[in-house]
């Protein structure tokens, strides 16, 4: 089966970009309710993603105040566990061992622009239907 089969493309999907400030990737977050969230650069190239857990350890670490959110951006931010991103190329065992340990998987071309995401829970709906339909 085809990545494409699964994708939600980038137009569909929220993301931030890699010099967003912590406040602008939290109030993001909070208005979307993101535990997890793609980070891009301007030129649409996957960096990486962020969690709501990165930013609660940025938060612990630091004395934390409106000015620090307003003045820090994500590249202040140490990751705890990024979600890789897979080619448009991946197989379907790819793309189920990512799936096992990401929400969602970024989908990048072969430039690493990101073009979209693959939900876990769409994977799931697909193999519920198939088991279904047997």
């Amino acid at each position: 089966m085809n990545v494409l089969f699964f994708l939600t493309p980038k137009k569909d999907v929220d993301f931030v970009y890699d010099d967003d400030t912590v406040r602008q990737i939290i109030e993001k977050m909070q208005v979307h309710r993101f535990n997890v969230i793609p980070v891009l650069k301007h030129d649409g190239t996957y960096v990486s993603t962020i969690s709501d857990g990165d930013i609660l350890r940025f938060i612990y670490k630091c004395n934390f105040d409106k000015e620090v959110a307003e003045s820090k951006h994500f590249k202040d931010i140490k990751l705890h566990r990024p979600y890789e991103a897979l080619s448009i190329e991946a197989d379907m065992n790819e793309i189920l061992e990512a799936a096992t340990n990401q929400n969602f998987i970024p989908i990048v071309d072969d430039r690493f622009v990101f073009i979209g995401i693959v939900k876990r829970k769409e994977i799931i709906k697909n193999y519920i239907d198939k088991i279904k339909n047997e």
